[in-house]
């Protein structure tokens, strides 16, 4: 596979994370490459504080580092592929800022650079946290692929920011212009949400949720997750348990309250998930619990977990891969001591079951209806 960005200033090699040479997807697109076009060929180079919010793997931040940008993500992977493509760039360490979207923005930015993200709701968090460093001369430039760009995308733009407009297509990317108009009312940020659960769900029925943005079903309970909030295992007598890409924290919540002794641990890629499972937790019980922003079980001891309940991602940005869910289902049987169970809910068709046989040797269909399975593996 090409690995190689050739931008206005370099060639760069750059890799996604973790680095896979069987992985097919390249670590940027036509999106970043049209931004990076924009920005040479405007004749004005980046100038003041430079910050890029969103960027999928780095690639724009890397391209940029000469003018020591300062790189905003909600993706640990994100940050993690950003630090090996800046060192394999020969970029000098602490030249770039890598803040996540949980951290105090920079307090004036002169420059920004938006790629706009799955979430209308993450982008809309992400502008109303920055606007108030934006002033009259601020240069903002966005850019996505035509599919992600869309009017309500726009409207959010001109609401938070000031006139908005867009450029041509180009190799099926956009790119989106924003004049900053310090006068603007844009209101109050609206995130995180807080919502109630239904009932008939176990321990957690009627419990408070809380939802940062960009986090999976914002402002209700998604169907897969309540399927599996109704065939969980018996955590009793469980001491550690994993709620792996715990999202809001729900499922965790759900175990906190259900065997208050038990010790568990939310993990996810995301800080805005993370962020999330901490104050849905917090809002419901003082049980003893750990957050860790993460690869997977990357950085677990071996032996370490009694118990692994996962709701794996199927897509990664706008590509639909299982690399993550194979991940995460290594990884946990990697975490998982002896006689450990890792409990997987996931749609039908993805077939699940196929890949937990061949890694634990079986697999069993726990739960089902016409739309979700939920399996269990046994660590032997």
């Amino acid at each position: 596979m090409n690995d190689r960005m050739t931008t206005p200033w370099d060639t760069l090699a750059l890799t996604r994370f973790p680095e896979d040479p069987r992985d097919r997807l390249r670590a940027w697109d036509a999106a970043d490459e049209y931004l990076l076009g924009h920005l040479a060929q405007s004749g004005t180079a980046p100038s003041g504080t430079v910050v890029v919010v969103g960027d999928r793997w780095g690639a724009l931040t890397t391209a940029l580092a000469a003018h020591r940008p300062v790189q905003i993500t909600d993706s640990y992977l994100t940050r993690e592929a950003t630090r090996a493509n800046l060192e394999r760039a020969g970029v000098p360490a602490g030249s770039v800022r890598l803040l996540t979207t949980q951290d105090p923005p920079p307090g004036r930015i002169d420059v920004l650079l938006v790629r706009v993200p799955k979430s209308l709701a993450l982008l809309e968090d992400q502008l109303l946290r920055l606007a108030p460093a934006v002033h009259a001369d601020t240069v903002v430039v966005g850019t996505g692929m035509v599919k992600e760009i869309h009017t309500s995308t726009l409207r959010l733009f001109e609401r938070v920011l000031g006139p908005t407009r867009t450029s041509l297509a180009r190799k099926k990317a956009r790119l989106i212009f924003s004049v900053p108009d310090p006068a603007l009312r844009r209101g109050e940020n609206p995130w995180p949400l807080r919502y109630s659960l239904p009932e008939d769900i176990g321990p957690v029925s009627g419990r408070t949720v809380v939802n940062h943005a960009g986090v999976f079903c914002a402002d209700r309970l998604d169907i897969g997750t309540r399927f599996f909030l109704k065939h969980l295992p018996d955590v009793r007598g469980r001491d550690r348990v994993v709620d792996l890409g715990c999202g809001n924290g729900v499922v965790g919540t759900a175990v906190a309250l259900a065997a208050p002794e038990a010790e568990v641990v939310f993990v996810d890629e995301s800080y805005q998930a993370v962020a999330s499972a901490e104050a849905t937790h917090r809002a419901n019980t003082g049980g003893k619990a750990e957050f860790r922003v993460g690869d997977g079980l990357a950085g677990f001891e071996p032996g370490s977990a009694d118990l692994v309940l996962n709701n794996p991602p199927f897509h990664t940005h706008q590509a639909t891969t299982d690399a993550t869910a194979w991940r995460m289902f290594t990884g946990a049987k990697r975490a998982l001591r002896p006689g450990g169970e890792l409990w997987v809910v996931g749609n039908r068709h993805l077939g699940y079951h196929v890949k937990l046989r061949r890694l634990f040797g079986d697999s069993r269909v726990v739960a089902s209806d016409p739309k979700f399975v939920v399996l269990r593996a046994v660590k032997r």
